[in-house]
C-alpha cells in the first residue's frame, strides 16, 4: 500500500470517529494498567464485568496488596490465565511501591520491566493513559494491518516498527483504537464484514466479503 492511500484511510477514520476510546473502564492510570494486564487473552467486556466489583475494594497498589493474592484470584477466576495475572499484578504492585512511590511510571523501559507488562501494554499505557503519540500493536491491529496491507509483517514487532515510520504523528494518538475497533467489530478473525467497512474501497485485501 502506498502512503497516499494510507493517509486517505487515516483521514477517513478521523472524520468518522475523531475521538475513539479504549473500551476498558477505568478512572486512573493505575486502574488502566491493571485492566490491560487482565485483558490478555480476555475480552474487554469480561474484564470490565470483573473490575467494576474489584475496583470497589482495591484500586491502588497498597489496597491490592492488602487484598492479597488469594482474594484477588477469587475476583478474577473467570478470566483465562487468572493465576498468572494475579501473580503479575501483586508483583507489579510491590514494584510500584518500592520504586515509584505507588505511581505508574511514564517511561517505556520502566513499564516493560513490570510483571505482566510487555511492549503492547506499555504502549497502551503511554498512549491512552499519558497521551503519548505511540502505537500499541495487539492481535487486532496486527491482523487488520496485514489483511488490509496497510503495512505487512510476520510479527508484532515488525508491524510496530513499520507503523512508527508511516503513520504521521497527528494520527498516532488514535491509531491503536481505530484499528482495534475495526478488528473487533468489522475486520474480525473469521466473519469479516467488508460490506459495512468504511475503508473497503481503500483496503487491498484480495478476498473481500461484500455480500450482505
Amino acid at each position: 500500500m502506498n502512503q497516499y492511500k494510507r493517509l486517505k484511510i487515516l483521514n477517513r477514520l478521523h472524520s468518522i470517529n475523531p475521538n475513539p476510546h479504549n473500551e476498558l473502564v477505568y478512572k486512573t492510570i493505575f486502574e488502566l494498567l491493571i485492566s490491560v494486564i487482565l485483558s490478555a487473552k480476555s475480552s474487554d467486556i469480561s474484564v470490565n464485568n470483573i473490575t467494576k466489583k474489584l475496583y470497589l475494594v482495591a484500586n491502588t497498589p497498597t489496597s491490592f496488596l492488602e487484598l492479597g493474592i488469594d482474594n484477588l484470584k477469587k475476583y478474577i477466576k473467570t478470566l483465562g490465565l487468572f493465576n498468572n495475572k494475579a501473580n503479575n499484578i501483586i508483583k507489579t504492585c510491590h514494584t510500584l511501591l518500592k520504586l515509584y512511590n505507588g505511581e505508574v511510571p511514564e517511561n517505556y523501559i520502566a513499564l516493560t520491566k513490570l510483571s505482566g507488562v510487555g511492549s503492547k501494554t506499555a504502549n497502551v499505557i503511554l498512549n491512552t493513559g499519558f497521551k503519548w503519540p505511540t502505537i500499541a500493536v495487539d492481535t487486532h491491529v496486527y491482523r487488520v494491518c496485514n489483511r488490509t496491507r496497510f503495512v505487512t509483517g510476520k510479527n508484532v514487532k515488525c508491524i510496530e516498527q513499520k507503523l512508527f515510520k508511516v503513520v504521521p504523528i497527528k494520527f498516532k494518538y488514535n491509531f491503536h483504537n481505530w484499528f482495534v475497533l475495526l478488528g473487533r467489530y468489522i475486520c474480525t478473525a473469521k466473519k469479516i464484514k467488508c460490506n459495512i467497512c468504511i475503508i473497503k474501497d481503500l483496503c487491498e485485501f484480495k478476498k473481500k466479503c461484500l455480500i450482505i
